[in-house]
């Protein structure tokens, strides 16, 4: 058996997520298929992780097993792109590796990013590309909320209630606000997340930029473990898998 890891792009508009589900598309069960026919066997796809319904993908990382070599990558590129490309979907790179990697178990660091869009006018070319915010955001207190948000934390807060992780406890390496243009981009990098976490901390945060809440109230809720008292999550189309480490 040869082992090949895929690095995708996807628009997540039309998908329910990521994950084969019983019903409705998505960028997994896609993907297995149209490998699956290309190489003329079974094929089973494992990614590094879950993308909810609607969240995009800039370089999400999966992996595959198969009997058959691939010897010209150049050419499975072009075949394999020729069925997904329509989908919004496209696979960027395939790479040889030994049966030690594992597209989820290996990852050393996940590299999500939020798009804002704080403007009146409701953008047009990013529609579905960005969460669209009309009132004006107090960016310098959103960033002192983003530096709460780093260290090894209990996240319950920002837990959703269906969330299968073991632990809530995690360790959030990075939360990076920068703008240009009417255009927010929030940066978070940890090795793992809970369900929803990323989403549910924008929204947090988004309360902050409103002054709905203050900065204390901020860290109240935030060390609560309350899932209740959180403010509700950001939708999906702002939210971006942007790179996994290795």
């Amino acid at each position: 058996m040869f082992r090949y890891q895929i690095l995708i792009e996807y628009v997540g508009t039309n998908f329910r997520g990521w994950q084969v589900q019983k019903k409705g598309k998505t960028i997994q069960g896609l993907l297995q298929e149209k490998i699956s026919k290309l190489l003329k066997e079974k094929i089973i796809l494992l990614g590094s992780g879950r993308t909810d319904t609607g969240v995009h993908a800039i370089e999400q990382s999966a992996h595959f097993d198969c009997k058959n070599q691939i010897k010209d990558f150049n050419r499975f590129l072009k075949s394999i792109n020729h069925f997904l490309n329509k989908d919004g979907v496209t696979v960027l790179k395939i790479k040889k590796r030994n049966k030690n990697f594992h597209a989820r178990f290996s990852a050393k660091m996940r590299i999500y990013k939020y798009i804002i869009i704080n403007q009146l006018g409701g953008p047009v070319l990013e529609h579905n590309r960005g969460w669209h915010i009309m009132k004006k955001l107090d960016l310098d207190l959103m960033k002192k909320g983003a530096k709460k948000l780093i260290g090894t934390k209990d996240f319950s807060t920002f837990r959703a209630s269906s969330c299968r992780a073991k632990s809530p406890v995690k360790t959030m390496k990075l939360v990076k606000i920068t703008s240009s243009k009417k255009k927010i981009k929030i940066e978070f990098r940890s090795q793992s997340f809970l369900q929803k976490q990323v989403r549910s901390m924008v929204g947090s945060l988004k309360y902050l930029g409103e002054k709905k809440w203050s900065l204390k109230k901020f860290e109240i809720v935030m060390k609560s473990k309350n899932r209740n008292l959180c403010a509700p999550p950001a939708p999906p189309e702002g939210l971006y898998l942007t790179r996994i480490i290795y």
